[in-house]
């Protein structure tokens, strides 16, 4: 979501007249969107506005920092112009009130194969652990006529591949009378050959709108790919966590779409070392996975956030505990990863190709969102066939069929 907004600031500059350049080295003006969702992705953000600083960059804090924590940022960078993402609709006029506009117009070129598409701000959560949910506040849908345009503008310019993006897609529209299943099947219906993956949605979010969403994703433009964070296989640590589902609710959801989409990639989040986690919580989590086998576990050591219930907690779990409990799910990870690619060996799948490998090589994505490396000569934005010829924990190599 970050990367989408940051998108759109950049088209705002350009807008007035400046011109973006590759590197902060080269910028007179450096807008920093900050996340601070872990103390480790704050430091690095402090570090890096630092950086820029001692530079003699003019500087703009953006994001979820600037939202939460702007006396951190003041005290960091002094001269730094901060807006957080409730104020967006005033970037133009700040960046016009400090710099002025400028006389650069942007050379024709071709646009990016994906395009990253926000939909609303904030969430219906209450989860006791998140600093995000206080930057972004409550959820603030944006407009089914205007997030199906900027899927529409992205399609003529180009794009082949739009990332529907939010703190929770399965609450989109339920502030303005619609739903994420509505969204879904409007954007489907734009002409043109595109594929939509849809982002991360919160199991007691989707539990509203299941009845809708499944039967849109039938479209051959949508991925069939689920990223459904469960967070804990501990019902008591999931209701500590402030999370509105249980495990067997969480389990409901993956067999619906599993029983619909054959093929189905599963993405589920969990975090590590949350206050009052036991060896049994844990050991919950782990069986879980092993039992439901996602093909994608995000991993994340527990963090406490400044001004959340869970940082108050008595009961803070150990950091070496934590990494610990992180390196096992995360080999358990890797191993699934691997055997479930292991079975896609030999298959044929059509691929739309996103983005530039390493050495030569370049990235597709199957309909199921399954990453493939292709060693031969295609372009981005095409729909190639390809043989699945071997694999790794986290993608395979496709053979042009």
């Amino acid at each position: 979501m970050n990367q989408g907004e940051g998108s759109v600031l950049e088209k705002k500059l350009e807008s007035l007249g400046h011109e973006v350049v590759q590197s902060a080295e080269d910028a007179d003006l450096v807008v920093l969107n900050t996340c601070t969702v872990i103390l480790p992705t704050e430091k690095k953000m402090v570090k890096r506005m630092k950086e820029i600083s001692k530079q003699g960059k003019h500087l703009i804090v953006s994001g979820c920092m600037a939202a939460v924590q702007p006396d951190q940022i003041k005290d960091a960078v002094p001269d730094a112009l901060i807006i957080p993402p409730f104020e967006y609709d005033s970037f133009s006029p700040l960046v016009t009130d400090h710099f002025g506009v400028g006389t650069f117009t942007r050379m024709l070129e071709p646009d990016n194969v994906t395009a990253i598409v926000p939909i609303a701000q904030g969430c219906l959560g209450s989860c006791t652990y998140c600093i995000t949910r206080m930057a972004r506040g409550k959820l603030r849908s944006y407009s089914m006529e205007s997030v199906i345009d900027s899927c529409r503008k992205s399609i003529d310019q180009g794009a082949k591949e739009l990332l529907i993006t939010a703190q929770d897609t399965a609450c989109y529209g339920l502030d303005r009378g619609h739903n994420l299943g509505e969204l879904v099947a409007a954007v489907s219906g734009i002409s043109g050959r595109f594929r939509m993956r849809i982002g991360m949605m919160n199991p007691d979010s989707l539990h509203r709108i299941i009845e809708t969403l499944v039967p849109a994703w039938e479209s051959d433009k949508v991925y069939k790919f689920l990223h459904l964070p469960v967070q804990s296989g501990s019902n008591r640590i999931i209701k500590a966590m402030g999370r509105h589902y249980t495990v067997d609710d969480f389990k409901l959801h993956v067999e619906m779409f599993r029983n619909r989409f054959r093929n189905l990639t599963l993405s589920t989040d969990v975090i590590t070392g949350f206050p009052g986690e036991t060896d049994k919580d844990h050991k919950a989590t782990t069986d879980l996975i092993k039992e439901v086998r996602p093909n994608i576990v995000n991993v994340t050591r527990y963090s406490p956030r400044p001004g959340t219930v869970a940082a108050d907690a008595k009961n803070q779990v150990p950091g070496w505990v934590s990494k610990e409990r992180s390196r096992e799910l995360t080999q358990t990870r890797f191993k699934i990863g691997k055997s479930l690619n292991i079975g896609k060996e030999g298959d044929v799948e059509e691929v739309l190709v996103t983005e530039r490998g390493k050495n030569d090589t370049y990235i597709g994505r199957t309909i199921s969102y399954t990453p493939v490396v292709i060693e031969e000569g295609v372009r981005l934005g095409d729909f190639v066939d390809v043989e699945i010829v071997r694999s790794a924990s986290t993608y395979v190599f496709g053979r042009l069929a």
